[in-house]
């Protein structure tokens, strides 16, 4: 039997940031009927925003997020085994970056599932190239570790890494993002770079390169909105 395809299917970084779906991408998505979602009316608003037309109703979705089980997942994988053409959608971006559906797609490629990727924006992408650093040599770290001591030593070796010109790139739940910012400014070398691209596409939009000593007296507006911050050497 002919297996199904999972198509990684982009959402807007910024819900009115004006981004639509390209002529193509949105003709994949109007001919699937099953998709694999973080949040099942985020993903419907989406649906009937890009195609007003399209037969919701008719669909079959199955949840991932980090509570997700094994058994879940593997539940996930059956249409596209059946030769279902299947649609992955994350919250906002790129489905499977820094995403639970990075899951599925490993377990595609475990059963020889084809995985096609749709154009669409990718928060880090975006913040990297704004950021003035090395966009040739790079790592992102994701999410830096909740406690205190773990942070602060994970924030010291991220700074460390910097020294080999290699930029460093991570993330944060966007409440925590001044406290971030504080905890940075106050761990580093003050001659240390560090840009803050946060609410990217979005109409507060924020991207700014700088060193640590002046981002202490900056304090920018970037309380809850998604950001990205990347640190090179100064």
């Amino acid at each position: 039997m002919i297996k199904g395809t999972l198509f990684l299917i982009p959402s807007p970084l910024d819900p009115d940031s004006g981004y639509r779906w390209d002529t193509f991408t949105a003709e994949i998505v109007s001919s699937l009927r099953c998709f694999v979602v973080e949040e099942l009316r985020t993903a419907r608003r989406l649906l009937r925003k890009e195609i007003p037309q399209f037969p919701i109703d008719d669909c079959q979705f199955f949840l991932l997020n980090e509570h997700t089980s094994p058994d879940a997942l593997a539940e996930m994988l059956l249409p596209l085994l059946k030769g279902i053409n299947t649609g992955l959608l994350s919250e906002a971006g790129m489905p499977a970056v820094a995403d639970p559906g990075a899951w599925l797609v490993q377990l595609c490629h475990q059963h020889s599932i084809p995985v096609v990727p749709m154009p669409g924006p990718t928060s880090i992408m975006l913040a990297l190239a704004a950021s003035g650093f090395n966009g040739q040599q790079f790592r992102f770290h994701g999410y830096l570790p909740a406690k205190h001591p773990e942070r602060a030593r994970k924030i010291r070796d991220i700074e460390k890494a910097t020294l080999s010109k290699e930029t460093q790139i991570f993330i944060e739940t966007p409440y925590r993002n001044l406290q971030l910012l504080n905890e940075i400014v106050e761990i580093c070398n003050p001659e240390t770079l560090l840009c803050i691209a946060a609410g990217l596409t979005g109409a507060r939009q924020f991207i700014q390169t700088s060193p640590l000593k002046h981002w202490k007296s900056l304090q920018p507006d970037i309380h809850k909105l998604p950001a990205v911050f990347l640190m090179g050497a100064g």
